[in-house]
């Protein structure tokens, strides 16, 4: 089993700041075996190719993202992708509700924390029965990187099947593309909850297993 996690939104808590997000969003792809692996892969490189830089000769764009890609694009990528073989489990924050003591710079890594494990205990993975492969984005410090992978496999060691083994690896985005879907299908179901936008939303709604709202 491959399990990729993403974000969208942010944990800032300055309300007269511009930008600063209602809601923040923890989402999680779950492909059930190396072929929907494979697959996204495809439909990322075809869409990239037929429809980002077809007419882009000299300034080639290496990835699709949430923000900045038009909701045609959207949909041709999501038109490419397999009809089973993959499922999208989501937590969406309501920062509004939020203690002052998860405010603070450790209090947040605690929150994130908290977030990922919520979410991951939403997923079969109590079930499966091969190696659990869990890629995230590089976008962490060394240091951050290693308390995030200690608090996963501690609290994945009472779910996971003991003959299972995990894999967390942080790749770049440009390199792993199914990085890019879930930023894809994330940024969607934020847009669902922070600003009443369920235009992309609407289309893969029917691969969503678990979208709920935490402190609602």
């Amino acid at each position: 089993m491959f399990v990729f996690l993403d974000e969208s939104g942010d944990l800032g808590f300055d309300w007269s700041k511009k930008g600063t997000s209602k809601y923040f969003t923890v989402t999680v792809l779950i492909c059930h075996n190396k072929n929907a692996t494979d697959k996204i892969r495809q439909a990322i490189k075809k869409t990239l190719r037929n429809k980002i830089n077809h007419k882009k000769p000299k300034r080639v764009s290496k990835e699709l993202k949430g923000t900045g890609t038009t909701i045609e694009i959207k949909k041709y990528f999501y038109s490419k992708l397999p009809d089973d073989e993959l499922s999208i489990y989501s937590v969406t924050l309501n920062k509004k509700r939020v203690k002052d003591h998860l405010k603070t710079k450790d209090g947040k890594k605690k929150l994130y924390n908290f977030l990922a494990h919520f979410i991951i205990k939403e997923t079969p993975l109590q079930k499966v029965s091969t190696n659990v492969n869990f890629v995230l984005d590089k976008c962490k410090s060394k240091a951050e990187i290693k308390d995030f992978n200690q608090y996963l496999e501690n609290q994945l060691e009472a779910i996971l099947p003991l003959d299972t083994r995990l894999n967390i690896t942080h790749e770049s985005s440009e390199e792993n593309l199914c990085l890019q879907a879930v930023d894809l299908f994330c940024w969607g179901i934020f847009r669902k909850h922070n600003d009443n936008d369920k235009e992309w939303y609407d289309c893969f709604k029917e691969k969503i297993k678990y979208d709920k709202k935490y402190l609602p």
